[in-house]
């Protein structure tokens, strides 16, 4: 949910015949309700990187002041590229964060789109990586690879991130994505 200052920004965001409203969702793939909650408009999305992009774009286009088609299409676009920005080095901090080095950009991708997802509560990137360092800290204990541990406990969820495009269980997924971008059999596999 995105706060307004005051409710004449509704109007604004609605535009005139519902233009802007209907240009943002065209734009950004969510969808936008305004007459739900007072002070509040409300993005729904079961892609919550795509949520992401249009509270960033909504919230540009609120502290501006002007909308209209052409501006919400220039400002989603700056959105889209700064959450790229934010996903990119999320994913990045967390393998840096645990330990794990040569990590494929494609892998990083995936896990810092999980910084915008939660489950049961908790935010998926940050569950990664909580259960990175704990299963490094049982593996030293065991005698098992820590690197590897901790590699596959930082994934372990990442198939969250794709369970809105992809079928099947995210653990399955995550097995599948790390097999394609030739991340080691053991870690993909645990």
């Amino acid at each position: 949910s995105v706060k307004l200052e005051d409710e004449e920004m509704k109007g604004r965001i609605i535009g005139k015949e519902g233009r802007n409203i209907q240009a943002l969702q065209r734009a950004t793939g969510v969808d936008i309700m305004v007459d739900d909650t007072p002070g509040m408009i409300i993005l729904s999305s079961f892609d919550p990187v795509r949520r992401e992009i249009a509270r960033v774009a909504l919230e540009m286009l609120l502290k501006g002041g002007r909308v209209h088609p052409g501006r919400i299409e220039e400002v989603v676009e700056k959105a889209q590229k700064q959450v790229q920005k934010d996903v990119t080095r999320a994913g990045e901090d967390a393998a840096r964060e645990v330990g794990i080095v040569g990590v494929p950009k494609e892998i990083l991708q995936y896990l810092g789109e999980l910084k915008f997802r939660t489950s049961y509560g908790q935010n998926v990137l940050k569950h990664g990586t909580e259960m990175a360092h704990m299963a490094g800290v049982l593996a030293e204990q065991l005698g098992a690879n820590v690197k590897t541990t901790k590699y596959a406990a930082l994934i372990h969820d990442m198939g969250k991130a794709l369970t809105h495009k992809i079928e099947g269980k995210h653990h399955h997924i995550t097995g599948e994505i790390a097999r394609k971008y030739g991340v080691a059999e053991d870690v993909a596999h645990a």
